[in-house]
């Protein structure tokens, strides 16, 4: 028992090692499935349990194609060409003003659509205006990338790991708001700062402008913006409604993507085949490796120790908590570590302060690394895909600057608002 525990770690370990760093320039998703697919091999885990294990993450799959589907859409049709121009307009000349645009359009857009959405609708969009401009991309990608998390537990709808750390104890809204606005203040408000004074030297001076001649938007650009805003209304109503988010999201998607195809008369391929479906195997194979890692009975034997932590002094369990969440979250990505924090806090019986302190290390944590969340991971593949590239360990010499900062002041201001 001991030697097949030891496998499944070891395996679990080289297979995040694998993800992070990409050896041989391997897309992160071979990682993942090939450690999914030796734990079944060597009969660490029955293949029903791993097939089980991956159809948890069914709503995240349905999720993730229709903010896909949008957000190619928006791009053929010329929305973000459209909105490119719209902000270098606005930022009247300046580098300095075109990045609080982006963090401010990156805030609005990961809170009502989701951290994942970010990556993926806002990060092509944002490409786009700086090629306009004729900046340099980095200082403002990287805005949307950790914008994407420090906005992504304003409201449960902001990030899907919202929904798996809460599960049937979701608070009310407006008792969310309660206790996580303030704490949601803080982390967008450090995020920025600290963004904003280690890109100063790219974001000083000006920037080119663009035409003043007004350009129109495309009728099918303006069917895509229609759908992107609707598919919002959705997400919050369908969020009040205590439902799953991945299927309402998915239908707006294709509803879309119908309508523009039939419009325009193009076959359903002229949108699939530029999707990164690689997404999808990557989900599913880290869900695996939790689920191996679950089997070797570290949950239970964690659920016992924060228990018995919170009982001796819950404030600093709390504070605890949130920091080794938002550390270990960089290790097996936020959204399995999602899963492995509701189970814990659950068997635990944790209290509200505690349970809010894991959803803030699980939703913020990930800024310390380029792969500790799914939309991290998004926004990396959306930046390969327009030329650029930004290495683990760029990644890491500017998310240790940005991250802690914002976790200390967010938990800070949980412990002020949390009964």
């Amino acid at each position: 028992m001991l030697d097949a525990n030891i496998a499944t770690w070891g395996i679990a370990g080289l297979a995040t090692f694998g993800v992070i760093a990409r050896p041989w320039n391997l897309p992160e998703y071979i990682w993942a499935v090939t450690g999914a697919i030796l734990l079944v091999a060597f009969d660490l885990l029955p293949w029903r349990d791993a097939m089980m294990a991956a159809g948890k993450g069914t709503d995240v799959y349905f999720f993730l194609v229709g903010m896909m589907l949008l957000a190619e859409v928006a791009r053929k049709e010329g929305l973000f060409d459209w909105l490119a121009q719209q902000a270098v307009k606005h930022s009247r000349r300046s580098a300095s003003r075109l990045f609080a645009i982006v963090y401010a359009v990156g805030t609005l857009v990961t809170v009502f659509l989701s951290n994942d959405a970010t990556a993926v609708v806002l990060t092509p969009a944002v490409y786009a205006a700086t090629r306009a401009a004729k900046v340099e991309p980095l200082p403002y990608l990287f805005a949307c990338a950790f914008i994407a998390n420090a906005a992504s537990f304003v409201l449960p709808i902001s990030n899907p790991a919202n929904l798996v750390v809460f599960g049937e104890q979701m608070p009310p809204l407006l008792e969310w708001l309660r206790y996580f606005a303030l704490p949601s203040v803080a982390a967008i408000a450090a995020t920025f700062v600290v963004l904003r004074i280690s890109q100063r030297d790219c974001l000083r001076g000006s920037i080119d402008s663009v035409s003043d001649q007004a350009v129109m938007l495309a009728p099918m650009a303006a069917v895509a913006a229609v759908g992107i805003g609707a598919t919002a209304v959705v997400l919050l109503a369908s969020s009040a409604l205590g439902m799953d988010l991945g299927l309402p999201t998915f239908v707006c998607g294709v509803a879309v993507a119908a309508i523009v195809l039939l419009v325009t008369r193009q076959a359903p391929t002229a949108i699939a085949r530029d999707i990164s479906w690689s997404v999808l195997p990557l989900v599913a194979g880290l869900f695996i490796l939790v689920e191996g890692l679950n089997r070797t009975g570290v949950l239970p034997a964690l659920a016992e120790q924060l228990k018995q932590a919170a009982a001796l002094s819950p404030h600093a369990t709390a504070w605890e908590a949130g920091i080794i969440t938002a550390f270990a979250s960089n290790l097996v990505n936020n959204l399995p570590m999602g899963l492995i924090a509701a189970t814990t806090t659950q068997a635990a019986q944790s209290s509200l302060h505690v349970i809010g302190a894991v959803l803030i290390g699980v939703d913020l944590g990930p800024n310390l690394s380029v792969t500790g969340s799914l939309a991290t991971i998004l926004w990396l593949i959306a930046l390969r895909r327009e030329g650029e590239h930004v290495g683990a360990l760029r990644f890491l010499k500017l998310g240790i600057l940005v991250m802690p900062p914002a976790l200390i002041l967010s938990l800070l201001a949980l412990a002020l608002t949390a009964p």
